[in-house]
């Protein structure tokens, strides 16, 4: 009897917990703060902390086992944190010095601060036990991972030390890092906090495990003493010198460049920013990892250039991020030449405004500049992008984008990319208060003087129903065949595409597995201008097995079907190609396995095998990665395509290898080398990149970059060197 009525108190406090709002109140303090994480001055013991975290990961129902406090107090300029984390040990995995770390599966706090309580936006800040700090951007919702931006740099100060069975970690943020109203007196906020000696991961909020564990929607809430006043915020002005030299063997041409230029920030009132970019230079910026491409379609890379990441959502959201995104930054600094071939190119200059008006209105105006090429005869051309953006109920909003490409040249190539392309739409982003519903509908419409404006639209709708065992999609898009974005990222037009997804999760309480993960998304595409005639499916059958140690399996199953409209050939051989007007019906298999990630010593292994087109495919891929902390890490990556097609169509032996060596030698000296070697694409490349940030986002880089061809002999395709300095200027 005593046994059942402790179990029914137990419930019933637990229940509560779960449901109630929890608050921390934000201590307006006048006395100065020593960041030395020791948390010894008097304020810090007058300050009530943010506890209780709740498990979410192994399980999201139990409190966590050890505990974090966090404290916060401000002043004029500054947001103070104070935070110890308590382990179970002294053990904690520190990965790298570098900034900007990943969390999974390393040890770390990470704090979440939505200012303006629209569960849409956040600003992220986080540190290890080492006193590595990183800060990012969520957007979105925090309900997919194109939504967490890392490569947003702002300056915060942080000390963090290591004690016996915990470590505390003391901050300093200057209010100008965060976008925020005046007269505001709560924010929202949540944290998360992984401990990799007790395996867990850990929220202040609790979250449902089949969510992201930065979703936004599950905050609570942080109370300011008083309000907070208007930030005069700095004007920041951040010049760069970059000088290279190098050979492009191909042409036998000697490269020499000296480069001089600079970006400039300030915010207008508190939530609006302004960023101007003149000459900018990129040359900084990490490798591109390559892809081993076996469709007919072009692929997007991640944008990592720093000009275009912050509010980059709100540019950046619309449409179909995949297959009909209206724009696509990466478009700009890069344009096809005559012969169709993308050429790099140069951007003169650029401003961008973009943040809050108010709570509930954002805008965002981008307007760059690129330069003219008369040797591969690119025309000059103004690149714009106006969007809006209005908060409907909890966390829905309204949008709408306007693109515009307008060509400035006078030269008789300047019609080569015709003279004008505009793209005018709107959507409708739909989340509900505990995003068990979200979803999106839009519709775009383009206009070029060389397309007919007929079949010249693009229009889709999501809708996801979410909870803690199922999550249903519903989803389909329309490309019309003159729908043209240039700015946009659009790989195929003229089709009608549906990609449904019905997920069920699964739980055990008891065991080695934690998660049991069924789904099935069958992807099938019509054309409509011939009829609704059938043109692809891809049904995929997945069970991915999640483990208590955090190791990971999956089992796939692909039923493809093709119908080729042009000669294709999959292997990339150069030989007799698959013919057009064919269809092919063909099924494959794939397994994977990741281990647990906390080891020094991780690895994931894959290998598919099955049909392919008329033939069959075998892919086996491994990645290896070793740390050995916290200042080195080095990771491999072999994968195998081997194609076999019967004649007189060529099969392939496709070969992607890559190296990646990352060295810390302080947390503000790192070295990092990328070797890749590719057989589709012809290339042996080596990137090495020396940083030395020798003052807060001020930093020396010393970049080589070497590529060879491989097909025939190891020739030398081009070398380079580039030294390039920038200095983070306060005013």
């Amino acid at each position: 009897m005593a046994k059942a009525y402790f179990y029914l108190v137990f419930l019933f406090v637990t229940t509560v917990l779960i449901a109630q709002e929890k608050n921390v109140i934000v201590k307006k303090i006048s006395e100065p703060i020593k960041l030395d994480a020791i948390l010894d001055e008097p304020a810090w013991n007058t300050s009530e902390p943010a506890k209780d975290f709740w498990q979410y990961f192994p399980t999201d129902s139990l409190l966590a086992t050890n505990h974090t406090e966090i404290k916060m107090m401000y002043d004029e300029k500054n947001l103070y944190v104070g935070i110890r984390v308590n382990s179970i040990g002294n053990n904690y995995i520190v990965p790298s010095l570098r900034r900007d770390f990943r969390a999974g599966g390393s040890d770390n706090i990470t704090l979440l601060f939505d200012t303006f309580n629209d569960g849409s936006n956040a600003f992220l800040f986080g540190a290890n036990p080492a006193g590595v700090r990183r800060e990012a951007l969520v957007s979105g919702g925090g309900t997919s991972l194109s939504g967490f931006t890392t490569s947003w740099d702002t300056k915060w100060y942080g000390e963090t030390k290591i004690y016996d069975g915990y470590y505390i970690s003391e901050w300093s943020i200057p209010l100008s890092a965060f976008k925020f109203n005046p007269g505001e007196t709560k924010w929202r906020f949540n944290s998360y906090q992984f401990d990799t000696q007790g395996n867990e991961r850990n929220t202040w909020i609790r979250i449902p495990r089949s969510q992201y564990i930065f979703n936004l929607a599950f905050m609570g809430n942080m109370i300011f003493e008083q309000p907070l006043k208007g930030i005069k915020s700095p004007i920041s002005i951040i010049p760069y010198v970059s000088a290279g030299l190098g050979k492009d063997f191909e042409f036998n041409k000697n490269l020499s460049d000296f480069k001089v230029g600079g970006d400039a920030k300030f915010i207008l009132g508190n939530s609006l920013n302004v960023d101007l970019t003149v000459n900018p230079d990129f040359s900084q910026v990490e490798a591109d990892n390559l892809i081993t491409n076996l469709t007919r379609f072009e692929i997007n890379l991640p944008e990592r250039r720093q000009f275009f990441i912050e509010n980059n959502d709100l540019f950046a959201d619309f449409g179909n991020p995949e297959s009909a995104n209206p724009f696509f930054s990466r478009r700009i600094g890069i344009a096809k030449d005559s012969s169709g071939i993308n050429r790099s190119n140069d951007i003169i200059a650029g401003a961008r405004l973009s943040g809050k008006v108010n709570n509930n209105f954002r805008i965002g105006i981008l307007n760059m500049q690129t330069a003219k090429d008369e040797a591969f005869q690119i025309a000059s051309n103004n690149n714009m992008v106006v969007a809006l953006q209005h908060k409907l109920f909890s966390r829905s909003n309204i949008s709408a984008i306007f693109v515009n490409r307008q060509n400035t040249s006078d030269e008789g190539f300047a019609t080569a990319t015709g003279k004008y392309n505009r793209v005018v739409g709107l959507d409708y982003n739909l989340a509900n208060k505990d995003n068990t519903w979200n979803g999106k509908f839009y519709t775009h419409t383009s206009f070029s003087p060389e397309k007919e404006e007929a079949d010249n639209y693009s229009s889709g709708a999501t809708l996801t129903y979410n909870n803690e065992k199922w999550r249903i999609r519903g989803s389909g898009f329309f490309i019309g065949n003159n729908f043209t974005s240039d700015l946009g990222f659009v790989p195929r037009k003229g089709i009608f595409r549906i990609d449904p997804q019905v997920e069920y999760l699964i739980f055990p309480k008891k065991g080695t597995v934690n998660l049991h993960n069924l789904s099935i998304t069958p992807n099938v595409t019509w054309k409509p201008g011939l009829d609704f005639q059938l043109t692809d499916y891809d049904i995929r059958t997945e069970w991915n097995l999640g483990f208590k140690n955090t190791s990971e399996v999956s089992f796939n199953l692909f039923n493809k079907y093709t119908y080729l409209f042009n000669s294709f050939d999959p292997s990339r051989s150069g030989k007799t190609p698959l013919p057009a007007n064919t269809d092919y019906y063909y099924t494959s298999g794939n397994i994977r396995y990741r281990s647990d990630e906390r080891a020094a010593f991780s690895y994931s292994a894959g290998l598919t095998y099955g049909q392919f087109f008329n033939g069959t495919i075998l892919t086996p891929q491994v990645e290896v990665n070793l740390r050995i902390q916290p200042k080195y890490l080095i990771g491999l990556n072999v994968r195998y395509d081997k194609l076999d097609l019967p004649s007189p169509y060529a099969g392939n032996e496709i070969w992607l290898l890559g190296a990646n060596i990352d060295v810390t030698l302080t947390k503000s000296i790192f070295w990092a080398t990328l070797i890749q070697y590719s057989n589709q694409e012809d290339n042996l490349g080596f990137n090495s990149r020396l940083q030395w940030r020798f003052a807060p986002l001020s930093d020396l880089y010393l970049i080589y970059n070497d590529n060879y061809y491989t097909n025939d002999s190891l020739t030398p395709r081009f070398r380079t060197m580039n030294l390039k300095v920038t200095y983070w200027l306060y005013l």
